[in-house]
């Protein structure tokens, strides 16, 4: 998180073209070997709000991880996931885009906590964090398949490059529960709950 910060704050000090060339992920970028971009692009956030949403779910799921694999298997999880999805993400995203933040890493670490330790509670989301994981997944499988008709679509966010992070996080988290199926199960549970009471809430509301 500190080190996020600190890059993000620098980052916003420098010209526009040294970012453009030296911390988005972008096929000119690459193409020119510029490779360092997949890197410095997982601590390098837009603005303060960017910042601000990534570091909360980043202290939630990341603490979680670190505190249950350990530090050195937290980082696996998440350079693997961030990098991993800059690259294969590319080609689903428009001409001339870049990319950068540490979502897609975050949500390699949410899929990877779903499957590890799905009950353990965010007094921050007030939530069972597998919960938490699995509705931000499903959320942006909705906005990208509906894009402008879901509330809150953002052109700017790489929702393809989130979904890309949660699939790679699967395997991890396999790898390091011999409970995923359980804890996988426990985490559909949830979600179904959820499901009822929303429905509930909304038919309450709107009838």
């Amino acid at each position: 998180m500190f080190t996020c910060i600190v890059a993000s704050v620098w980052a916003w000090q420098q010209p526009p073209i040294f970012a453009e060339h030296n911390l988005v992920v972008s096929f000119a970028n690459l193409e020119k070997g510029r490779v360092l971009t997949l890197v410095a692009a997982l601590f390098v956030h837009a603005n303060v709000l960017h910042l601000i949403g990534n570091m909360l779910f980043l202290f939630v799921f990341g603490n979680t991880l670190e505190k249950t694999v350990g530090p050195g298997k937290h980082l696996m999880v998440f350079f693997t996931g961030g990098i991993l999805s800059f690259i294969l993400s590319l080609p689903f995203m428009p001409p001339g885009t870049g990319m950068l933040g540490a979502s897609a890493a975050i949500f390699t670490l949410a899929a990877c906590v779903m499957l590890v330790s799905p009950l353990k509670f965010s007094w921050l989301f007030l939530a069972p964090q597998g919960l938490v994981a699995i509705i931000y997944f499903v959320y942006n499988v909705i906005v990208v398949a509906e894009k402008s008709r879901i509330p809150g679509y953002d052109p700017h966010v790489a929702y393809v490059a989130h979904i890309i992070g949660f699939v790679i996080g699967i395997p991890f988290g396999i790898a390091f529960s011999d409970r995923w199926k359980r804890n996988f199960l426990i985490t559909l549970i949830l979600f179904g709950i959820y499901l009822v009471l929303l429905s509930g809430a909304w038919r309450t509301l709107f009838r």
